[in-house]
């Protein structure tokens, strides 16, 4: 099995990083083998699996200036690509023909000896984010459970459409994945069925599984670890679990 799937929102805040950060070290756990590419010029990721100041990364690989195997570090978590600030103008500088396939040509030769590619992307819906639908078989769309993250929703769908069109007539949407959940509250559940609708117009589903709002995701990430090894019994690794099994299903 190779897989490639893109996490992906315009939207800030809605917990895209964190359910890159869940779903990689959780099928890693699981026994699968594990590459995370960090396409966020904020490099959240790079530094929640460990990574401080690569020598190489996803910029030096997008520019040519370096090797997959020179950029990948291997961590607990999964192997990685780190992110780099440099990707913060690739909007502007990588205008050449063809320039929506820059990741997919460098991870072709890299497919084979993973069984995931997890993409994490920028809060944006430019260059980077098209390179990552582009080289993906599927997507994931974290929504925060609330009314703003409907937002942008048909500017997403938009560019979902081009990349069909002209890059990859294949690409799947796994599902809307609705995070910082809080079932006791009456919008929340409103919201959810809001949620429905929308991944209707997108021909997908939501998620069966819902996130929970929890605190161990924060201290995770401020020990660089993951939810799975530091808190096992925390509702917010409960809920992960559940939604990877129901990925997997």
């Amino acid at each position: 099995m190779n897989k490639i799937i893109t996490v992906t929102n315009q939207k800030g805040g809605v917990g895209k990083t964190t359910t890159a950060h869940a779903l990689a070290s959780g099928l890693q756990s699981r026994g699968y083998k594990i590459l995370v590419i960090d396409l966020d010029p904020q490099s959240n990721l790079t530094y929640t699996l460990g990574i401080e100041n690569p020598e190489y990364t996803i910029y030096e690989l997008f520019t040519d200036e370096a090797k997959p195997e020179q950029a990948i570090k291997k961590t607990d978590q999964g192997d990685i690509i780190p992110g780099s600030l440099f990707l913060a103008g690739a909007d502007m500088e990588f205008t050449k023909p063809g320039r929506e396939y820059i990741l997919k040509e460098i991870i072709e030769p890299l497919q084979e000896q993973y069984n995931y590619i997890i993409i994490d992307t920028p809060p944006a819906l430019g260059i980077l984010t098209t390179n990552a639908l582009t080289a993906s078989g599927s997507l994931i769309i974290p929504m925060g459970a609330d009314i703003f993250s409907l937002q942008g929703l048909s500017q997403l769908q938009g560019l979902i459409e081009n990349v069909r069109k002209y890059c990859n007539k294949n690409l799947l949407i796994e599902g809307l994945l609705i995070t910082r959940y809080n079932g006791r509250i009456v919008l929340s559940r409103e919201l959810k069925e809001v949620m429905e609708d929308a991944a209707l117009k997108l021909n997908t589903k939501v998620f069966n599984s819902v996130i929970r709002e929890g605190v161990a995701i924060r201290e995770a990430q401020a020990l660089q670890t993951d939810i799975f090894t530091n808190t096992p019994k925390a509702n917010v690794t409960k809920d992960y679990n559940k939604f990877i099994d129901e990925l997997l299903s």
